[in-house]
């Protein structure tokens, strides 16, 4: 400390260096180096205990002694259920309520929207945005004017009856998944047990695949809308929680001790203090929680949901791109519709007012005004139009697409000079790259696959991250799934990387290039809000069925994101520096290569974070492109009801998942210090 507080001559640099951590010429010695002191405990324990797991398991894939059989007792878990569903008492009293009280609600809020019918409910839309955006704000007529043209070009693509059901189930979704975050929230917030306890079980609610729990779902609710709602607010709700938490722990301690020094109770604290500074915080959670539900409801078509969902899912078995199109473009727009109504809210909440001349969740009579003329209209449309969409206002958006999607398919997919076509590059990116990582993978001595997780998650986080990455690792073999499981890891690591050189590419010129980031917004956006299997089906026309396809439509899905953290990170480097760096001659290059990318490290390394745990998201969808491995054992599992395989594929993505976050995702300290 004293070297802290006290000023002292500055030294040469090997004056900071031991005696004995240099060699007889003066030179610093390996080992004084920070990387390697940190990997020194862990080599010196492979050291002692890799002989040792060679001699008694061998040195190849993962030794059957270690293994422990998954999958049998949850096969009989299955048994048991199907044979008392209708006798236990835990499935008549109260499961079979809990199903009633979904199914019921979903149906409520659908006959609610037919019968009000097209007008009505477009009407009310289009009152309650512009209500939200100020009546007097010009972000409220923008508002206002992007929900009609979202609610028009349902009806006019044909969608609105499945728009409708879609609406329906969101709505009770999202009610149920706020609740429910919001008080998990509350208690993580004030709790720091309960918020240790809680944050393993988000992090598995997170990384494991929708797929993988729609199995118990199904067999405890049946196939039908409450296995499909209960599913969407399981995975829903974590952003909720972990947001509400956040914003009740960042409250200005400033605010608090002035709260508590007037008397206050802690539930006056709470409700007069941290929940209105945890506000903004919520409002944000309760964005994420729609888009995520938004994306799980059109997963769940797969067991029945109904709505846009089921009529994607039915444009992919049968690969019709156009009404998958049909179906995912309404999708795409309820999601920007909701994300700009929340996001709207948000800045207005922590504005405090509007332009309305009054507190904005005090402005009753603006809030009046809105509700008599969404009841006047309502009635006015109910009692004039028809319910239904008129079939003279559709179009036809299908077949021109479909013609579209069959002049790339036939110029492109095959028989292109020079270039050979798209499923020539398939079938060599899968011979020359998948094989290859494959092979070295399931070849590589399974001790030597858990000591690199180890070592990468220790230099990367810590020894916490090492004990987590290395238990993950070994994980995946004890319930007997390696092989399939580094088939998936190849798979995930050749779309990381080519995911990481296109979004690095693309958000280092679109930093630099204000227009082409203009240009590239509505197309991020657009890629970001659709649904996981929309990409399927372009993908499989191009590049067929296989496992190339697989890990194209990763890198579709998973680019939107690596780019805008890309972009966002260069951006945000201090503008004096690259001033500096330019006068003093720096060429683009050198600007970006020794200015901008270490100042933007913590964006890049979140960048690979994200790109990772999207890819591997995505490799897991393609199982329905035949990219095998996990992916194909998820879905088998679901749609051959086998409890044992589902759940145990998704065990191990959600294994691989810790284990590719805990190598690339560095801990802020570790970040400081590099």
């Amino acid at each position: 400390m004293s070297a802290l507080t006290t000023p002292s001559p500055p030294s040469p640099p090997s004056a900071a260096v031991e005696p004995a951590e240099q060699d007889t010429a003066g030179r610093l010695s390996p080992l004084s180096h920070p990387t390697v002191r940190r990997l020194l405990p862990l080599l010196a324990a492979a050291v002692v205990l890799v002989p040792l797991a060679a001699a008694l398991w061998g040195s190849g894939g993962w030794p059957d002694a270690l293994t422990v059989d998954v999958k049998t007792p949850l096969d009989d878990a299955y048994t048991w259920v199907v044979y008392n569903r209708d006798t236990n008492p835990v499935f008549l009293y109260f499961l079979l309520h809990l199903s009633n009280w979904a199914y019921d609600s979903v149906s409520w809020v659908t006959d609610l929207l037919r019968s009000l019918g097209w007008f009505p409910v477009t009407a009310i839309a289009v009152l309650l945005s512009w209500r939200i955006g100020g009546l007097r704000d010009r972000r409220g007529l923008r508002l206002a004017a992007v929900t009609l043209v979202a609610f028009a070009l349902c009806g006019v693509l044909g969608m609105w009856e499945a728009t409708m059901e879609t609406l329906a189930l969101m709505s009770v979704a999202v009610a149920g998944s706020a609740v429910i975050g919001a008080l998990l929230g509350l208690g993580a917030g004030l709790s720091d047990r309960f918020e240790h306890i809680l944050r393993p079980v988000l992090d598995t609610m997170q990384i494991m695949p929708a797929f993988a729990y729609l199995l118990p779902l199904v067999l405890l609710f049946d196939i039908g809308v409450a296995s499909a709602l209960i599913a969407t607010v399981i995975y829903a709700a974590p952003p909720m929680a972990r947001l509400t938490a956040l914003g009740l722990r960042g409250a200005d301690p400033g605010v608090m001790e002035a709260a508590e020094s007037l008397g206050t109770s802690p539930a006056q604290r709470l409700l007069t203090a941290r929940l209105p500074l945890a506000r903004k915080e919520i409002l944000l959670g309760l964005n994420q929680t729609i888009m995520m539900a938004l994306s799980m409801v059109t997963i769940a078509s797969v067991i029945g949901a109904g709505g846009l969902g089921e009529e994607v899912f039915r444009a992919l078995s049968t690969v019709d791109v156009g009404a998958a199109l049909a179906a995912g473009i309404p999708i795409v727009l309820l999601a920007v519709w909701l994300d700009r109504t929340t996001a709207i809210a948000g800045d207005r909440l922590g504005g405090g007012s509007g332009p309305d001349g009054a507190p904005w969740l005090h402005g009753w009579r603006a809030w009046t005004l809105t509700a008599g003329a969404g009841v006047v209209v309502g009635v006015t449309g109910w009692r004039l139009l028809i319910a239904d969409w008129p079939e003279a206002w559709t179009v036809d958006f299908a077949q021109p697409v479909n013609k579209a999607v069959g002049w790339f398919t036939g110029h492109l997919a095959e028989g292109v000079p020079v270039f050979g076509g798209t499923r020539p590059w398939a079938a060599n990116f899968t011979t020359w790259v998948l094989d290859p990582i494959r092979d070295a993978l399931t070849g590589t001595p399974w001790w030597l696959l858990v000591l690199l997780a180890a070592g990468l998650a220790l230099l990367a986080g810590g020894w916490g991250a090492m004990c987590t990455a290395a238990l993950a690792m070994a994980g995946v073999g004890v319930i007997n799934v390696w092989d399939d499981s580094l088939d998936t890891l190849s798979q995930a690591l050749a779309g990381v990387v080519v995911t990481l050189v296109l979004g690095f590419a693309i958000g280092v010129v679109a930093s630099r290039v204000p227009l082409l980031e203009r240009m590239l917004r509505p197309v991020l956006d657009t890629m970001q809000t659709l649904p996981q299997f929309i990409y399927l089906i372009p993908v499989v026309a191009l590049f067929n069925v296989g496992r190339a396809a697989a890990v194209a439509a990763a890198v579709l899905y998973a680019l939107p994101a690596v780019v805008r953290i890309t972009t966002q990170g260069l951006r945000q480097v201090d503008g004096a520096t690259l001033e500096a760096a330019r006068s003093m001659g720096a060429s683009t290059f050198q600007q970006i290569r020794q200015v901008q990318v270490p100042l933007a490290r913590p964006a890049l390394m979140l960048a690979l974070n994200q790109g990772v745990v999207l890819v591997l998201a995505m490799v897991i969808v393609g199982g329905f492109v035949g990219s095998g491995a996990l992916g194909y054992d998820v879905v088998k599992g679901l749609q051959k009801s086998q409890l044992g395989l589902g759940l145990t594929s998704g065990a191990a993505i959600v294994l691989l998942g810790l284990v590719l976050d805990r190598v690339t995702q560095r801990t802020s300290k570790r970040a400081d210090t590099r």
